[in-house]
């Protein structure tokens, strides 16, 4: 039986120095003699939003300079959202005056005690533009006489505050701040221990409203183990306190989902409520079952609601891992069940994503069996590096072969999405070149040939959900979203690398959620091999079950080709 990958939805914009999958020998033997020119995104035209001044901690010669690099790429990729022309500075280059050339300045305190440069400091308190301070060294304005900070902004900073004990073996979950009350729903901060090892981001700045003609909580937070309350969200006129750096550990019912829905007050950028909801069947190759595909696609149609398909135009299985140990490669002229299910879909309201050319890589096991569907194609995961041939010379290849796949058999793709989610940067560049549209979501590097283990300014990976379209991201895609995850079932006894539960139920709750963003999509992906009567699970029942619980929240249905 075929190996069920996936990329699992939970803590998907973790900060991390391992990332990826990945090649490391030579490209299989699939060269195609020809290429064709990829399908030219549209002119990108002028950023017309707000300009807005990304500032981050990159204290030098420290293990860490680079990770506050890394949080301003994920809160510059938001602000693509807007429309937003971003500049991304150091702190420590920050110029006086310069927030006044600026719609709104987001400061990223992500770093302890980073000296912030005084001129900024002296800013903050005169300007009369947006700025958004997240979380450390607030202490360096709010403690300093000379800038009057509570009478100016109506509120204090106390201090801050992380666990409320060591976590050990009998309490290895002494709690936090933990949950963020936002449009009466608890978001969480996540929190793990395991192994002796904290895998968590507990810190918050500790402040308090003492003049409420000046300052207001807008978002507070809660300690469950102590039953504490203190404000997660202050705004004080022109000047807004975030009381955490919402980037790390992120998942669907993150407090992040807070920070992308008051962009559009931070900004000024009002946009009309309106929330739309996307699904799309995933890992779409040669060796689909048409029964499957038939099912899913019937129940849409008869729904009326337009789908996605997920397609890989070349199938490639170098080491016979399904094919008793003989080498198989499938182009798509051969590939019968495909075809099929695609034209029967494609009349009946789907439309193409395409998903990798092989989505896989090389003749090797990247990182699971070698076989398109199951690997990496972009990423050399097994030693978490760029593939051997990484570039952009190399990326625009595998797309125009795809491409060509596609255009010989009579097929168009309207958006790309890379396999697992994880490409290099490079990749990632290269696919902005090619297509008008991505639709998932993104692994950022800090730089195109990563170091993850370099002692001083390593690089980091950091992968991110997004609730809404991004216009242009750092990598210059624009990227359609992939919100909530997808249905995976526990079936170790059959396929021991699959013992991974996410119910429809979870994708429901994610969906409402992603709705609290006045303009948030409820965006899903499903396997068609859920199917299939071996593995013994209510996929098709679950399935239609996800599709009428989204519905049922008022959400309206989509593909990539409808979103302008």
């Amino acid at each position: 039986m075929k190996t069920l990958r996936y990329f699992v939805a939970l803590l998907s914009a973790l900060c991390m120095t391992a990332a990826t999958a990945a090649d490391t020998g030579f490209r299989i033997s699939i060269r195609l003699p020809w290429l064709i020119a990829p399908s030219a995104p549209p002119p990108v035209a002028p950023q017309a939003g707000p300009r807005t001044l990304v500032l981050y901690d990159a204290p030098p010669g420290q293990t860490f300079t680079k990770l506050g690099m890394a949080y301003a790429i994920m809160m510059r990729n938001l602000l693509g959202h807007f429309d937003s022309q971003v500049d991304m500075v150091p702190v420590h280059d920050y110029v006086a005056g310069q927030v006044n050339n600026y719609d709104a300045t987001f400061y990223l305190g992500a770093y302890y005690d980073n000296q912030v440069p005084p001129a900024f400091l002296a800013d903050v308190t005169t300007t009369t533009k947006t700025v958004v301070w997240f979380k450390y060294n607030l202490w360096q304005i709010a403690w300093n006489p000379a800038y009057d900070f509570q009478n100016r902004f109506g509120f204090g900073f106390s201090g801050l505050r992380g666990l409320n004990a060591l976590p050990s073996a009998a309490n290895p979950a002494p709690g936090f701040f933990d949950t963020i009350t936002y449009k009466s729903l608890p978001f969480v901060k996540y929190y793990d221990y395991a192994g002796g090892a904290v895998a968590a981001d507990p810190d918050v700045g500790i402040v308090a409203v003492t003049d409420t003609q000046k300052a207001t909580t807008l978002v507070p937070m809660s300690n469950p183990k102590t039953s504490e309350t203190a404000p997660y969200i202050v705004r004080a006129g022109n000047f807004w306190y975030v009381a955490d750096l919402p980037f790390s550990y992120i998942g669907p019912r993150d407090r992040y989902l807070v920070l992308t829905d008051l962009l559009h007050d931070m900004l000024g950028v009002n946009h009309a409520t309106s929330h739309k909801a996307m699904v799309r069947l995933e890992d779409v190759g040669a060796m689909v079952s048409v029964s499957a595909m038939k099912s899913l696609t019937n129940y849409l149609y008869q729904r009326r609601i337009p789908f996605s398909i997920a397609t890989i135009p070349y199938y490639a299985d170098p080491l016979g891992t399904y094919n008793g140990g003989v080498p198989m490669f499938v182009p798509m002229s051969q590939a019968s069940n495909l075809k099929t299910a695609l034209n029967y879909a494609l009349a009946r309201g789907g439309e193409i994503v395409m998903h990798g050319y092989t989505h896989q890589y090389s003749n090797m096991r990247n990182k699971y069996t070698g076989v398109s569907g199951d690997d990496y194609e972009f990423w050399n995961i097994v030693d978490n590096t760029p593939v051997m041939e990484d570039s952009l010379a190399w990326a625009l290849s595998r797309y125009q072969a795809g491409l060509q796949e596609l255009s010989s058999n009579g097929y168009t793709a309207t958006a790309w999405e890379t396999p697992h989610y994880h490409g290099s940067a490079l990749a990632s560049k290269a696919a902005a070149q090619t297509f008008a549209k991505t639709y998932q979501r993104v692994v950022y590097f800090t730089a195109d040939q990563p170091n993850f283990n370099a002692p001083v300014a390593k690089d980091f990976g950091v992968g991110q959900i997004f609730p809404y379209p991004i216009k242009s991201d750092y990598y210059g895609q624009r990227v359609l979203p992939e919100s909530l995850g997808n249905i995976e079932y526990d079936i170790s006894s059959i396929d021991p690398t699959s013992n991974y539960n996410y119910t429809w139920q979870d994708i429901v709750t994610n969906a409402q959620y992603v709705k609290t963003v006045r303009d948030g999509y409820a965006s899903f992906f499903f396997h068609p091999f859920w199917l299939e009567p071996a593995l013994g699970v209510p996929g098709l029942a679950d399935f239609k079950k996800v599709i009428q619980g989204i519905s049922n929240l008022g959400f309206t249905w989509t593909v990539p080709s409808q979103i302008n």
